[in-house]
């Protein structure tokens, strides 16, 4: 059979079933099944297969990932969330679009310390929004920023998905996790600054409303003690990490308890919330083990078939610049984000991307930071976006599909416009991890 057979088989097939809406773990057993029966000697493969399974959830360096979900849901279920945002809304003075300028900040500041989108992107949606709507706010204007910064989520360490990448993808985790850190705070004070210059242009988009004028403890007193106690796991996370002082593994670990912790002595962990916590963790990790079941023997059979060898041979004898192999990519995984989500794009791209990449001896941190961006815009694009849909899900009858449709579309641009100067300039990606070290 030829590569070109194999790869129709194995990557398309692989597709249609994603297209279809079959579940992206059962999309992949389903086809390495097949595989096994066709390149790995039918019984022996199957057997091969469920071996290669049990090695691919049990490696240690996927650790971090309930570790991180776990710190989201110990945030979210103990009410802390509730007390960022407010410490957090009191230090922001009467700027143009201010809920909006705080919805970003809170949700920059939850990404520090939470690892799950979609939880930020629902928990600021059911608190905010409806407060923007009630106060005049055009729906355009209050879904756009939340949204926008759910999915920098994925940028700023701790993020599940980032760990995920850099587990399937061979890239350092510990320097993907850093290397994401500038970007994402440049698209939360690119967001900042375009939603003071929209409403500066058109004030109707967001009445400015009267605030409790506070002074003293008063205004200070939430961002003493609960925002930069949280904030402080950032920094425990990040620090032991990049000091060597412990593995990424470790440092989540560290995150994790250093939440819990804050969350007793605040007396706000009941049983319950830990319940709901410990059980929200759980659903979540299971579904990413489940999926990685699935990712690890794909591509292996993917490669054993000779496919992939066929597409990088392929790739590589046009003799095109890196930089538009590169290009390339990037355009396919955008494209792919219109369709299928973040981790079906990984599982479909990263078997033949990453020994492109690899031959081609471009900086891994650098194509990791670009990937990471192209799956953030997955999040946001229509009609698909996962943050669409999650928008939708907690927003009032009143904002339709169009509205979240048009006010996720300048946060886009900025997102592309992002990806194109560290395509340009990978001196922004890069220099956090190698000042670290």
């Amino acid at each position: 059979m030829s590569w070109q057979v194999s790869a129709l088989l194995l990557l398309g097939g692989s597709t249609v079933l994603l297209l279809l809406g079959i579940p992206v773990a059962i999309t992949f057993i389903a086809v390495n099944i097949v595989g096994a029966l066709l390149y790995l000697g039918g019984a022996v493969g199957i057997e091969q297969v469920v071996r290669n399974s049990v090695i691919a959830v049990a490696n240690f360096a996927l650790t971090p990932i309930p570790l991180f979900v776990l710190m989201g849901e110990v945030l979210f279920h103990t009410g802390l969330a509730l007390k960022v945002i407010e410490g957090i809304e009191r230090l922001i003075k009467q700027v143009p679009g201010r809920l909006a300028v705080v919805a970003v900040v809170a949700g920059t500041v939850f990404s520090a310390i939470s690892g799950s989108t979609i939880a930020t992107t629902a928990m600021l949606g059911s608190l905010m929004l409806p407060v923007m709507l009630a106060r005049g706010y055009n729906p355009t204007m209050a879904t756009g920023p939340i949204m926008a910064i759910g999915a920098v989520d994925m940028l700023i360490p701790p993020s599940a998905l980032t760990v995920l990448l850099g587990s399937l993808s061979g890239i350092s985790i510990s320097r993907l996790l850093i290397g994401g850190v500038v970007p994402g705070l440049i698209l939360s004070v690119a967001f900042v600054g375009y939603i003071v210059t929209r409403v500066l242009l058109d004030p109707r988009l967001a009445p400015a409303t009267p605030i409790e004028p506070r002074s003293g403890w008063q205004k200070y007193r939430l961002l003493v003690l609960y925002v930069l106690p949280l904030i402080s796991i950032f920094v425990v996370v990040i620090g032991a990490m990049s000091g060597g002082f412990a593995t990424p593994t470790e440092s989540a670990a560290l995150g994790a308890i250093a939440t819990i912790g804050l969350a007793v002595v605040y007396r706000s962990l009941s049983l319950a919330a830990l319940a709901q916590s410990l059980k929200g963790t759980v659903g979540i990790s299971a579904m990413i083990l489940f999926i990685i079941l699935g990712a690890t023997t794909f591509s292996q059979i993917l490669s054993f078939s000779g496919a992939t060898d066929g597409i990088v041979s392929t790739i590589l004898g046009h003799r095109l610049p890196p930089a538009a192999i590169i290009a390339g990519m990037l355009l396919l995984l955008i494209f792919l984000g219109i369709f299928v989500d973040q981790v079906s794009m990984m599982l479909i791209t990263l078997p033949v991307f990453m020994p492109v990449v690899e031959r081609l001896d471009v900086d891994l941190i650098w194509f990791g930071v670009l990937y990471l961006i192209c799956m953030q815009l997955g999040l946001l694009l229509p009609p698909h976006g996962l943050l669409l849909m999650t928008m939708k899900g907690v927003a009032p009858p009143q904002v339709t599909m169009l509205h979240i449709f048009r006010a996720v579309t300048p946060y886009i641009v900025m997102s592309l416009l992002l990806l194109v100067a560290i395509f340009i300039f990978p001196w922004i990606a890069t220099w956090l991890p190698a000042a670290i070290g």
